[in-house]
C-alpha cells in the first residue's frame, strides 16, 4: 500500500502553511472572559489570502476556475487550519461547492461554484439538525407548490450563518413511497428565514435557524439522490481532520512546555509519569490520522470496501472525537495551572476541541451508526 501524497496533494498543503503561519490563535478576545460571541464574523482578510492561494478552489473544476483535487487534498489544507485555529468556513464552504458541482445542476454550478471559489460567495451547511442529535435531514420538510418548494422547519448551531450568502438546508420530503432527501440552497435573505443568534464553546457565533414556509425557486434545490449522505460525509471528515490539526499543535506545546518546566532540578518531560501520558496521546493522534485518510481515500476514490463509505467516516469521527478530548484533557492536566491561564492559548484550543468533538454528532452516536452498519454488512 502507498501512504504517500501526491505531488498536488502536497503542495496544497504548503500553500496552506504558508497562507496560515501568520495566523494568531489568539487574535480575538478570549470565550472564556466574553459573555457573547468573540466576534461578529470570520477573519474576512485570512478568506481573502486563501481565495488568492487558491485555497477556496480545491476541489472545484477548471471549468469553475478550480484545482480539480479532491477529499484527502481539502484535509491536508483542514489539518492546517485546525493547528492555528483558523475562524474561517473553510470546511463548509468547500464542502457545500463540492456538493453543488457533483450533484447540482448545471445552471446552478454556472451560478454558483466561480464565484465560490474565488471567495466571493460564502456558503455554509445546516448540518446539525433540530437539536444537535438527531439528524438533520428530518428537521426540515419540503414539499412542492407547483414548481416552487416549500421549507419548514428548525436548523441549529449553524456555523457561519450571519456572514454566508448561502446556506445549503437538507430537508425531508414526504410521499407515498417516495420518502427523500434534497438539499436547499437558502439564501441568506430568504422571506420566512429567521435568525435566532447562538455561541459555541469557542466563543464562535451560530445560528438558529427558523424556516416559516420559505419558498424556493426549482433551481434552488438539489433533487440528486445521495446528495447529502455525500456531503454530510464530507462534512464529518473535514471535521476530523481540523480535530487532527488542533491536537497536533497541543501536543507539541505540551512538549515544548514540559521540555521547559523543572521540577526537582529535572524537566518534568524526564519523569515516566508525563512520559508515559504523552505517549498514550502520540497514539491515538497517530490513530486518528489514519482513521482520517481511510476516510478521505474512501471519498475521494469511490473505492469500495467492507463496508459503505459511512463506515470508515464513522470510525474516523469515533477516534477524532474521543481522541481530541484526551489530547486537550491531558495537556492540561499536564501545563498544570498555567494550562487554564487566559493568557496563553491552551484554553482556547480546549474549547475548540469540545466543539469539534461535539459537532456533527458525539462519538457515542457514530458507534450506534457503526454498529449499525455491521448488522446490516456482515463482515467475513
Amino acid at each position: 500500500m502507498d501512504f504517500t501524497f501526491t505531488e498536488e496533494q502536497r503542495a496544497a498543503a504548503e500553500a496552506a502553511r504558508g497562507v496560515f503561519a501568520g495566523v494568531a490563535p489568539d487574535a480575538v478576545p478570549s470565550p472564556a472572559l466574553t459573555p457573547g460571541a468573540v466576534a461578529e464574523g470570520f477573519d474576512r482578510a485570512l478568506w481573502s489570502r486563501l481565495a488568492d492561494a487558491d485555497l477556496l478552489s480545491l476541489l472545484l473544476a477548471e471549468a469553475h476556475g478550480g484545482t480539480a483535487l479532491d477529499a484527502i487534498a481539502l484535509c491536508l489544507v483542514l489539518r492546517e487550519a485546525g493547528r492555528v485555529l483558523a475562524r474561517v468556513p473553510l470546511l463548509e464552504h468547500s464542502a457545500a461547492a463540492a456538493a453543488v458541482q457533483a450533484y447540482g445542476g448545471p445552471e446552478q454550478a454556472d451560478r454558483l461554484l466561480a464565484r465560490a471559489g474565488r471567495g466571493e460567495l460564502v456558503l455554509t451547511v445546516a448540518a446539525q439538525g433540530r437539536t444537535g442529535h438527531d439528524p438533520a435531514q428530518l428537521a426540515v420538510t419540503a414539499h412542492r407548490e407547483g414548481p416552487a418548494w416549500l421549507l419548514d422547519g428548525v436548523q441549529t448551531a449553524v456555523p457561519w450563518a450571519y456572514d454566508a450568502d448561502l446556506v445549503v438546508v437538507p430537508a425531508h420530503v414526504e410521499g407515498p413511497g417516495a420518502e427523500r432527501t434534497v438539499l436547499a440552497l437558502v439564501p441568506r435573505e430568504a422571506e420566512g428565514l429567521v435568525y435566532a443568534e447562538q455561541v459555541s464553546t469557542s466563543g464562535e457565533r451560530l445560528a438558529e435557524l427558523r424556516l416559516r414556509s420559505v419558498r424556493l425557486g426549482p433551481d434552488e434545490v438539489i433533487e440528486a439522490d445521495g446528495a447529502w449522505e455525500w456531503l454530510h460525509g464530507l462534512l464529518v471528515t473535514g471535521t476530523c481532520a481540523l480535530a487532527l490539526g488542533l491536537g497536533e499543535r497541543v501536543l507539541r506545546m505540551t512538549g515544548e512546555y514540559t521540555g521547559k518546566r523543572e521540577q526537582f532540578g529535572h524537566p518534568i518531560a524526564t519523569f515516566q509519569a508525563v512520559a508515559v501520558q504523552a505517549a498514550d496521546r502520540y497514539i491515538d493522534l497517530r490513530a486518528m490520522e489514519a482513521t482520517l485518510w481511510q476516510a478521505a481515500w474512501r471519498i475521494a476514490s469511490g473505492a469500495p470496501g467492507a463496508l459503505p463509505v459511512a463506515g470508515d467516516v464513522a470510525v474516523a469521527k469515533i477516534w477524532a472525537a474521543e481522541g481530541v478530548r484526551r489530547v486537550v484533557q491531558t495537556a492540561q492536566h499536564l501545563h498544570g495551572g498555567f494550562g487554564a491561564d487566559t493568557d496563553y492559548p491552551l484554553h482556547r484550543y480546549h474549547a475548540w476541541a469540545k466543539h469539534l468533538e461535539l459537532a456533527l454528532g458525539p462519538a457515542a452516536a457514530y458507534e450506534e451508526r457503526l454498529g449499525d452498519l455491521l448488522a446490516a454488512h456482515p463482515l467475513g
